[in-house]
């Protein structure tokens, strides 16, 4: 088992330091509450000063698989609000590759009708790159691809987005957040990975099914370069403003749960769990993966009460 494992980490890492020509952006099963991670024209649409943490282990009990936090803060500025202003922060690592990307969110909002919403976003920021090649098992000491660890390779890069939203009532959002493709090591070096642009295609709304029942359907399009279009597909129900329950399909992929509960205006918290579908998921080395998330808001009035809607 030991072996099998460690052939996996380092299959894993040699998709990295190979020439890599379908990267991707971290994954998220509850993507409705974590919109500017992948999206800078979401920043201030709460319309107060609001945070969420996340975390999200993925294939538990696989040795090397995917850990992944983010932390984001955004909030409109000035009387009309029309510009909002956020920091996002996420932490990646797989195996022997450790990523940290740190981006600046500005938005820009005009109103299109009495309810309607279109924001425009930039993002600008950078990228950190360590690859550990001492984690690994080596078969072959001499092998020069696995002599020099990688410490702290930095890259710019920028994205931009656009976010309609009609009111509490549906959403829609278009955006790619990394538009440079940077490659991280020279033509000339024995191993490069190159990032490759993710865009972004996400939407949802919200159906009244009663007084105290609300149905909230929503999806997530992601599409890269040499890799299959991921299609993300969720049911919620919204029990009496307070209690969310929901389940996910990831196309060919996973089955999800999501649970999460408003425990006060400004605090929620949520939970979410995959199974995966595919032959990894019948593997006796993984768990499925969970995420769990915090969101905080600060009410800069007293009286204001926020609408628990998920965008």
């Amino acid at each position: 088992m030991k072996n099998k494992i460690a052939i996996l980490a380092i299959l894993i890492s040699c998709i990295f330091i190979a020439e890599s020509e379908a990267q991707q952006d971290a994954q998220y099963t509850q993507y409705m509450y974590n919109t500017m991670s992948i999206n800078p024209a979401y920043a201030g649409s709460r319309d107060v000063l609001s945070g969420l943490l996340l975390h999200r282990s993925q294939w538990v009990g696989l040795d090397g698989a995917p850990r992944t936090q983010t932390f984001n803060l955004h909030s409109p500025v000035g009387e009309a609000k029309k510009v909002g202003l956020g920091l996002s922060i996420i932490n990646d690592k797989i195996g022997p590759t450790h990523e940290t990307y740190f981006d600046i969110d500005f938005s820009y909002t005009i109103n299109t009708s009495e309810e309607g919403r279109l924001s425009f976003g930039l993002k600008a920021g950078g990228h950190l790159l360590d690859v550990a090649y001492s984690e690994l098992s080596q078969y072959n000491p001499g092998d020069i691809l696995l002599q020099n660890d990688i410490e702290n390779k930095f890259s710019p890069n920028f994205g931009a987005g656009l976010y309609y939203r009609k009111g509490d009532r549906w959403y829609l959002g278009l955006s790619v957040p990394n538009i440079l493709e940077t490659t991280h090591f020279d033509e000339a070096s024995l191993s490069q990975a190159r990032e490759r642009i993710n865009a972004y295609l996400i939407g949802g709304y919200v159906f009244d099914l009663n007084e105290d029942l609300k149905f909230k359907p929503a999806f997530l399009l992601k599409a890269v370069t040499g890799a299959p279009l991921q299609a993300d597909l969720t049911a919620n129900f919204l029990l009496r403003e307070k209690l969310t329950l929901g389940a996910a399909y990831r196309w060919d992929a996973a089955f999800s749960g999501l649970v999460g509960y408003q425990f006060t205006d400004g605090i929620m918290v949520g939970f979410a769990y995959d199974r995966e579908i595919t032959a990894l998921g019948n593997t006796q080395f993984q768990s499925g993966s969970f995420e769990v998330f915090l969101r905080f808001e600060f009410l800069n009035e007293p009286d204001k009460i926020l609408s628990p809607r998920f965008f």
